[in-house]
C-alpha cells in the first residue's frame, strides 16, 4: 500500500496521475481510496482545463453553500457553509477508483487523468490510499 498526500487550495480538481504512475507495479488492479468525507476521486479529461472548471462550476450550482436560500433545509451547518454541501458532493461522486495496470502501465485512455476533487473552500492535505491486487 501507498498513501498520497495531496495539498488542495479550495474547490477544484487536483491531478495526481503522475504520482500514481510512479507506484504502479506489475499487472493487476490498482484501487485508490480517498480518506475524507468531503472530497472525491475522478478519472476525467486532462487535455483541456476548461473541463475541470466546468465540472467545478456545475457541482457548485448543483449543491451550493448553505448560505444559498435553496439550501435552508440543511441542518449540519456548524462547520461552515461549504461543509454539508461538500458531504453531499462526496456522496454523489466516487470516493474510490479501480484502474487496471498492465506491466506497470496504467490502462488509462489517451486523455484521461486521475483527480482528487476538493469540495471544501479551505486548504487541506488530503490522503489517498493506493493498493495493488
Amino acid at each position: 500500500m501507498h498513501t498520497f498526500t495531496i495539498a488542495t487550495h479550495g474547490p477544484g480538481l487536483y491531478e495526481f496521475t503522475d504520482q500514481v504512475r510512479d507506484v504502479a507495479r506489475g499487472s493487476g488492479l490498482l484501487t485508490l481510496f480517498v480518506r475524507h468525507t468531503s472530497a472525491s476521486l475522478l478519472i476525467q479529461e486532462n487535455a483541456d482545463p476548461e473541463v475541470q472548471t466546468d465540472l467545478r462550476e456545475f457541482f457548485h450550482r448543483l449543491v451550493p453553500p448553505t448560505t444559498d436560500p435553496r439550501m435552508a433545509y440543511l441542518t449540519h451547518t456548524y462547520e461552515g457553509p461549504d461543509d454539508m454541501p461538500a458531504h453531499i458532493k462526496a456522496a454523489l461522486l466516487p470516493v474510490s477508483l479501480s484502474i487496471p495496470v498492465q506491466d506497470g502501465q496504467l490502462a488509462l485512455g489517451t486523455w484521461q487523468g486521475i483527480y482528487l476533487f476538493e469540495h471544501r473552500d479551505a486548504s487541506h492535505n488530503r490522503e489517498v490510499v493506493a493498493q495493488m491486487s
